[in-house]
């Protein structure tokens, strides 16, 4: 007797939107008469928006961080370790790449995979816009082992700093950091370090403080968080120079060398420490030779059911997915809230099609943008269904919002009983963890 095939669904990508997505189609469907399979190509999930906390130290990933293969167990969907290197639609497979051991050698073959519904939430990388040096020199804050380098990074040369003091209390030496973007989170780190700072001298640097940090914060556009109202782009503006950081307005960086950031003026900004924020583009893949149409900065092409426009089987959602929705210009904006409301959108979608039921549009709920200046200060504007209308807000509402939209994603994943108890259990953390991860 010849066993029924299973509809295979595969993800790929366990970002935000593609996490939780898994979670839901493995709850809905189990194993029984399905195969969900999540391709990643790390091991471990952090929250995207937390990673300039992990890069300053003042958040430890290794407490927040979702294991996948234990995730996997939990919701009814299995975990392949690996990396996407191209799609055969034709065949209904993807290919991926092999897997190689630290030292080079092979793990694991090239081998293919196929599919009855694919999605795709491979996410973004940093755009350096073909900036020269900036590949080379820069450190983007993409995933978790590049803010782990960061942290090391600083933590080095804060203690190289450290010690020149204790050599020489008369010292002029400094930490000099550059970051090049004036988005969220170029913003963001700026504030974050400042916070590191000023808590290291209660881990063993005694004569380390704040004033020993230069950090120049480096926009090309006329003003930072464009996607702010103004009046809360400039308190942020007045909040960062307070701080101690150097804001640049409508400045551009010609090139990035090893040491310092060159500008379009001809200026030259010293810099121990380089961090390009500066955009974002479509994770690239090794080959693009799939026929799936793609706009200029590689985002795939997908109709208002998220449904690539070449391919009904396939999906796209979250930064890699360009969808412009009926009656705008411009496309879904790249942003957590977006993954998040896609996922739930291609979970009905894939649920429907499998039951013969016609697919409804994608609707984006835009709920306005927070931004977090660390313990100082958070400002933003809450927008749609949230408020009525479009509202800006600073202080502690902010922080409390900026806060909740965590617990939001972790109540995404993890379903509301265990989503709620490690609401409960970072809490705790707070409380008994140090302040920062040193190591």
């Amino acid at each position: 007797m010849t066993a029924t095939r299973k509809t295979q669904i595969v993800i790929v990508g366990g970002g935000a939107g593609g996490l939780e997505l898994a979670r839901r189609i493995g709850a809905r469907y189990g194993r029984r008469d399905h195969d969900i399979i999540l391709v990643e190509k790390n091991r471990t999930h952090v929250w995207k928006p937390l990673l300039h906390e992990v890069a300053a130290g003042s958040l430890d990933a290794n407490l927040d961080e979702v294991g996948y293969r234990s995730h996997c167990h939990r919701w009814g969907y299995r975990f392949f370790f690996g990396t996407l290197e191209r799609i055969d639609p034709g065949a209904r497979e993807i290919v991926i790449a092999p897997l190689l051991d630290e030292d080079g050698s092979e793990l694991i073959a090239r081998h293919r995979l196929r599919f009855d519904y694919l999605v795709l939430a491979i996410g973004s990388v940093g755009n350096d816009f073909g900036t020269p040096g900036a590949r080379e020199h820069c450190i983007f804050l993409d995933e978790r082992p590049q803010a782990d380098r960061f942290r090391n990074k600083l933590l080095n040369h804060c203690l190289r700093v450290s010690r020149a003091m204790v050599d020489d209390p008369a010292s002029d030496a400094h930490v000099d950091i550059a970051i090049v973007g004036g988005g969220a989170t170029g913003v963001e780190l700026a504030a974050e370090l400042f916070n590191a700072a000023g808590a290291l001298r209660h881990y063993g640097l005694e004569v380390f403080d704040e004033q020993r940090l230069r950090v120049t914060l480096i926009e090309a556009g006329p003003r930072i968080l464009p996607a702010l109202p103004e009046r809360l782009a400039e308190a942020a503006h007045r909040e960062l120079e307070a701080l101690g950081v150097t804001v640049l307005t409508d400045t551009r960086v010609t090139e990035v060398t090893g040491d310092a950031m060159l500008l379009a003026s001809g200026a030259r900004i010293p810099a121990d420490l380089r961090v390009w924020a500066a955009g974002v583009k479509a994770a690239p893949l090794a080959a693009v030779d799939d026929g799936l149409e793609r706009a200029p900065n590689g985002q795939l092409i997908v109709r208002p059911t998220l449904q690539t426009v070449t391919d009904d089987r396939i999906f796209a959602i979250g930064d890699c997915a360009w969808c412009v929705l009926p009656g705008a210009t411009q496309p879904v904006p790249p942003r957590a809230q977006s993954a998040h409301q896609m996922a739930s959108a291609v979970f009905r979608n894939l649920v429907a099609i499998q039951a013969g039921k016609p697919l409804r549009d994608f609707v984006y709920h835009d709920h306005g943008s927070l931004v977090s200046l660390s313990r100082f200060s958070t400002v933003g504007s809450l927008m749609g269904n949230l408020v009525g209308g479009r509202m800006a807000i600073e202080g502690r509402l902010a922080r409390f919002v900026y806060t909740s939209l965590y617990r939001m994603h972790l109540i995404a994943i993890h379903g509301w009983l265990k989503g709620s108890a490690l609401i409960l259990l970072g809490r705790v953390n707070a409380i008994i963890r140090p302040r920062l991860k040193l190591h």
